[in-house]
């Protein structure tokens, strides 16, 4: 199994106003097997997962899916990133490699309702490739559920599933919030 975790000032949350967003500049999942597979003309998923986590325990969270490709002309990667409704869908084409890591983890976002904004909290961000022969296109398939989207994430990573995982925090909102303004 290929996990790289990464701790602290690689992962930086920022609020806009009602979610979170985290940027990680220095996070790069598009590599071993799932560039192999882009770089033979198909499309691969990746699934992001980010979660708040107090006194140890996951709280909130939020899982997308991206389909990413490559276009071996250009040598750019387009990225979409899937919902169940039209409206969820949002593509981003003509990207640098680490462009399309970042559009990926910046079009994750949590919503804070809810959440005590005084109670120090974890942020977590999780990148999982997704095996093309396991999940068919991802641009063909079915729509997805959140109910399959959390089973994903709650089972152990497949031996040869590659996994990326940061970290950040303790952290309060209210700390996000004056930082934002």
């Amino acid at each position: 199994m290929f996990v790289q975790e990464m701790l602290g000032q690689d992962l930086r949350a920022v609020w806009n106003g009602v979610e979170i967003r985290v940027t990680s500049p220095r996070l790069n999942f598009i590599a071993g097997r799932g560039l192999d597979q882009l770089r033979n003309g198909r499309t691969v998923s990746y699934d992001i997962q980010l979660s708040l986590h107090r006194e140890g325990v996951p709280g909130r969270r939020n899982i997308q899916r991206f389909a990413i490709s490559y276009d071996l002309w250009e040598e750019r990667y387009r990225v979409t990133r899937l919902g169940r409704e039209k409206l969820e869908r949002k593509s981003q084409s003509n990207l640098a490699q680490n462009s399309a890591e970042g559009w990926c983890v910046e079009n994750t976002t949590l919503s804070t309702d809810g959440v005590d904004p005084k109670a120090p909290v974890m942020v977590h961000l999780e990148v999982r490739a997704q095996d093309p022969r396991e999940n068919g296109d991802p641009l063909t398939e079915p729509a997805l559920s959140l109910a399959s989207l959390i089973d994903l994430f709650s089972k152990p990573t497949r031996a040869q599933q590659q996994r990326w995982t940061k970290q950040a925090g303790p952290l309060r909102l209210n700390d996000i919030r004056a930082k934002a303004n």
